[in-house]
């Protein structure tokens, strides 16, 4: 299995860094064994699709570009709170 390359929007680090060292390891530790883990798909994105991985409480949308083997994490947030 080829890995992908891994990028965060500016916002997504600002909020990773908010958390207390053991919540951000774990999420560190989620984003970069992307893309296993508790993904799904967003209904009502496809143009690009957007994903979302669910790190306990939190939620990671990303993007995922199986051509380029990249994936770009832009929003980071609780899980209620992200999809609005």
């Amino acid at each position: 299995m080829m890995s992908y390359n891994i990028a965060f929007s500016k916002s997504v680090i600002k909020t990773i860094l908010q958390f207390g060292r053991p919540i951000r390891d774990r999420i560190y530790k989620a984003l970069n064994n992307l893309p296993v883990g508790d993904i799904k798909k967003i209904q009502g994105q496809n143009n690009p699709p957007y994903f979302r991985l669910r790190i306990g409480d939190t939620r990671a949308l990303f993007i995922k570009d199986e051509y380029k083997k990249e994936i770009f994490v832009f929003e980071l947030n609780s899980g209620g709170d992200i999809y609005r």
